[in-house]
């Protein structure tokens, strides 16, 4: 829904930043195959919403424990490479200053999806 105030456009969304949500579970469809926003393996995960651009674009940093398998795996082979990388290519004047939290640090999983597949958990 959308309001006019004063010449200006303002979303009525039920959704915010911040909000805890829910990827629901439907069937995936030929559009959402046509413009990549709606996948098997997003359904159930859960997250906060970071960032929210419109109805059509709300970008959803992931919990890592709600990722399933396949994902779960690809996340973990990632932020072990990023980790490799980091120590790699990090002299060690900047690891001292760093926490060992801070040098074994996890990605975030962030996905953008449409406000209509989510729902406030």
């Amino acid at each position: 829904m959308v309001e006019a105030t004063k010449g200006k456009i303002k979303s009525m969304s039920k959704l915010k930043e911040g909000d805890r949500v829910r990827i629901i579970t439907r069937p995936v469809t030929e559009e959402d195959r046509k413009v990549h926003m709606f996948f098997e393996h997003m359904q159930g995960m859960v997250g906060v919403i970071s960032n929210h651009y419109g109805k059509d674009e709300v970008a959803i940093t992931i919990d890592i424990d709600s990722l399933i398998d396949i994902p779960k795996d690809v996340h973990k082979v990632a932020t072990d490479r990023i980790r490799t990388k980091f120590a790699e290519n990090t002299n060690e004047e900047i690891k001292k200053l760093l926490s060992k939290d801070e040098q074994n640090f996890t990605p975030n999983y962030v996905l953008l999806v449409r406000e209509q597949d989510l729902e406030k958990v």
